[in-house]
C-alpha cells in the first residue's frame, strides 16, 4: 500500500507541475482555460472558479488543461480574443513550453532540497570482500573503514569508485581503519569490463569489496547546494540527451534502456522503503527526464505541437486539417505501439510471466 500510495503522490506531483505550467501562462496571456484536471475519465470531484472547471479524474496516471480554441480546425473555434489559436506564435510557444520547463525547474529545486536537508550517501565501511578479487588476496576484511586511496582521504563509498575504476594501470594504495588501528596495503586493482548505462564497452578498475550499507547524510549550504543541484541536473540532462541518440542509431539497446510505468512503480516502490530523501531524488530525476521527453518534436507531445508553430511560422500559415490530422495519428500510433512494448518489458523483467506461467503449470 505504502508503494501505492507513493506511487500515485509522485505521479499526481509531476503532473500538476507539468499541467500547472501551461495553465500559468495560457492565463497570463489571456487564454480562457476551460478545464484543469488532474488524471484522465470520469470526474470524481470538482469546482468551477473564473470560468475554469478544476477537478480529480479517476484515472491517476496523467492529465490535462483544456484552452477554448487549442487548434484553428475545431469547429468551435470562433476567433475570439481568448481563444489559443488567436494568439501570436511566440505566446502559444511559451505556453507550450512551460510545462516541461516547469518539470525541469521543479527537478531542479528538488535537488537543492536534498543537498540542503541531507544527501544520503553511503560511508566507505566494508559489508563484504569477494572472493577473486585483490581486496581478499591482501587481507580487507569485512568491518574495515577504507579511509584512504593513493594518500587522498575518502569517506564515502563513491569515492571509492571514482577512484579505483579509473585506475586501470598500476597498483593503489589504500589505508583502512581497524579496531581503531590505521593498516596499509597495497593493491592492484582486477580489471574487468562490461557495458556501462550508455552501452559502451569499458574497462574499470575493481577491488572487490562491496558497502555495509551505512548511511550518512550530508548536508550543504545553500550555495553550494545550488552549485550541486545545477551540476546535477546538467549531468542528467547531458546523459538523457545522449542516451536518446545512441538509441535512435542503435548504439545502445532500446529493451534493456527503456523503462515504462510499471518499471517507474517498482523503482518507487524500492525508494519509498529506502527513504523520504530517495523518494525526493527520484521525483527529481523522472520531472528533469519528463521534462525533457515532452519536449521531443514528437506528435501529441508538446514537442510535437511546437513543430506545427515552427512550420507555421515558416509558412506563415498553419499545416492543412488533414496533414496535422495524419501525423497527430502516425503519432499516437508510434507512441501506443511503444506503451505496449514497455510496459511488456517491464512485466518481462519483474519476471510476473515467469510466475504467471508456473502457476499454471502448478494447475
Amino acid at each position: 500500500m505504502l508503494s501505492l500510495i507513493t506511487f500515485l503522490i509522485v505521479l499526481s506531483v509531476l503532473i500538476l507541475v507539468h499541467e500547472f505550467g501551461h495553465f500559468i501562462f495560457a492565463k497570463k496571456f489571456g487564454v480562457k482555460v476551460e478545464t484543469f484536471s488532474l488524471g484522465f475519465g470520469n470526474k470524481l470531484f470538482s469546482f468551477k472558479r473564473k470560468g475554469t472547471e478544476y477537478c480529480i479524474s479517476s484515472i491517476p496516471l496523467g492529465g490535462y488543461v483544456k484552452m477554448a480554441g487549442e487548434t484553428p480546425y475545431d469547429e468551435s473555434v470562433k476567433g475570439a480574443k481568448y481563444e489559443f489559436v488567436s494568439k501570436t506564435v511566440f505566446q502559444r510557444a511559451v505556453v507550450l513550453c512551460a510545462g516541461p520547463v516547469f518539470n525541469y525547474i521543479l527537478g531542479f529545486l528538488l535537488f537543492v532540497f536534498i543537498f540542503i536537508t541531507g544527501n544520503p550517501q553511503i560511508t566507505s565501511s566494508v559489508g563484504r570482500v569477494l572472493d577473486g578479487y585483490p581486496a581478499k588476496a591482501v587481507g580487507i576484511m569485512p568491518g574495515d573503514r577504507i579511509i584512504e586511496l593513493n594518500g587522498k582521504k575518502v569517506r564515502y563509498y563513491d569515492e571509492i569508485l571514482d577512484i579505483v575504476q579509473k585506475s586501470t594501470q598500476g597498483d593503489i594504495s589504500v589505508k583502512v581503519k581497524r579496531n581503531e588501528k590505521d593498516i596499509s596495503f597495497t593493491i592492484k586493482p582486477k580489471i574487468d569490463e562490461f557495458k556501462n548505462i550508455l552501452g559502451q564497452n569499458v574497462r574499470i578498475g575493481r577491488l572487490g569489496v562491496k558497502p555495509s550499507g551505512e548511511r550518512e547524510y550530508v548536508k550543504y549550504g545553500p550555495v553550494e547546494a545550488t552549485k550541486l543541484a545545477a551540476q546535477k541536473t546538467w549531468d542528467l540532462t547531458t546523459m538523457t540527451y545522449v542516451s536518446l541518440w545512441r538509441l535512435m542509431t542503435g548504439a545502445m539497446s532500446f529493451k534493456e534502456s527503456v523503462t515504462g510505468p510499471i518499471g517507474i512503480f517498482m523503482v518507487t516502490s524500492k525508494a519509498a522503503y529506502e527513504g523520504f530523501a530517495y523518494v525526493i531524488g527520484l521525483m527529481a530525476i523522472l520531472s528533469i527526464s519528463l521534462g525533457i521527453f515532452n519536449i521531443l518534436p514528437i506528435p501529441v507531445l508538446d514537442g510535437g505541437h511546437l513543430l506545427f508553430l515552427v512550420i507555421e511560422k515558416i509558412r506563415g500559415k498553419v499545416v492543412s486539417e488533414k496533414i496535422y490530422e495524419r501525423v497527430t495519428q502516425v503519432g499516437m500510433a508510434l507512441l501506443g505501439t511503444l506503451m505496449i512494448f514497455v510496459i511488456y518489458n517491464d512485466i518481462v523483467r519483474a519476471g510476473w510471466i515467469e510466475k504467471i506461467m508456473k502457476l499454471f503449470i502448478k494447475q
